[in-house]
């Protein structure tokens, strides 16, 4: 039990270019679920997306490097990325789950890992060589780095284009209106939330369309309390990507669900679009 909890809550980072990498097998990772990266808070863009396996979270390495001051090579002979500061060493080689720190050889929570032509490898184990602390916010699902006295190069900055504050009421009525839903259901309720924000009909903040009363209260869990609910995880997710520009339901503005729904105003006088599992949705 202990090694399953070291291993849940060892994030993980990294990312090269490996175009000299011969001889490794790709691996199949999934990218659905949006995973920021910030180092003393500051935003990283990065150019490879972070991704969860097997209850671990992989981010790029490369950026964090130089955020912290370190520089990342890659030994093509070796198969084995190369992390280093004026006080610190540490290799890690694909498929191995021991790196080398300043030569002494530790244990590894999950090898190296190439995706995309891209090397992985463990965050957690890496930052925290490299004298960091390292924490992970399950709000905004962001894997947080810190270490005193480094200032993050502005090149490497970027802006996520929305704050915790919209995925926190997201997630909130996401996950009150759909449990039990599809993930496609759940973005489908962040989508039509986000294009009340973008009409002109409705007041232009989440939080806003969330607790808009002008034309009598819009959600039912705004009525029953249940919109304070914590939000499970998938919830979260699917606020994230709703935000970061996906959409499943076109510009739909309505969606009930016609099994329960107590007022018949959206049939009435709304433009059907389509269905997802118990919801159907309006523009």
């Amino acid at each position: 039990m202990r090694s399953k909890i070291l291993m849940f809550l060892c994030c993980v980072i990294s990312v090269i270019t490996m175009s000299t990498y011969v001889g490794a097998a790709k691996e199949d990772v999934n990218f659905d679920t949006p995973i920021c990266l910030t180092v003393n808070n500051a935003y990283l863009k990065m150019d490879s997306e972070p991704f969860l396996f097997d209850g671990l979270t992989f981010v790029p390495i490369r950026f964090v490097s130089e955020a912290l001051g370190a520089e990342v090579n890659w030994n093509a002979e070796k198969r084995s990325a190369i992390i280093e500061n004026s006080e610190t060493n540490i290799e890690l080689t694909a498929g191995k789950k021991y790196a080398y720190v300043n030569g002494k050889k530790v244990p590894v929570g999950h090898s190296v890992k190439l995706v995309n032509d891209r090397t992985y490898v463990p965050v957690r184990f890496v930052s925290e060589s490299l004298g960091c602390d390292v924490g992970w916010d399950s709000t905004s699902y962001t894997v947080e780095i810190y270490k005193d006295g480094a200032v993050v190069n502005q090149n490497l900055i970027g802006k996520r284009g929305y704050s915790d504050d919209e995925i926190y009421w997201l997630s909130k009525i996401i996950h009150a209106e759909s449990k039990g839903e599809p993930m496609e259901g759940k973005i489908a309720v962040g989508n039509v939330v986000l294009n009340r924000v973008k009409s002109k009909m409705f007041p232009n903040t989440i939080y806003g369309v969330i607790f808009d009363r002008n034309h009598g209260t819009q959600f039912s869990p705004v009525l029953d309390g249940s919109i304070y609910q914590t939000p499970l995880g998938d919830s979260i997710v699917a606020a994230k990507r709703a935000l970061r520009g996906e959409s499943k339901v076109s510009g739909s503005l309505y969606f009930l669900n016609p099994r329960i729904a107590t007022s018949s105003w959206i049939v009435k006088n709304r433009v059907f679009h389509k269905t997802i599992a118990n919801h159907d949705f309006y523009l």
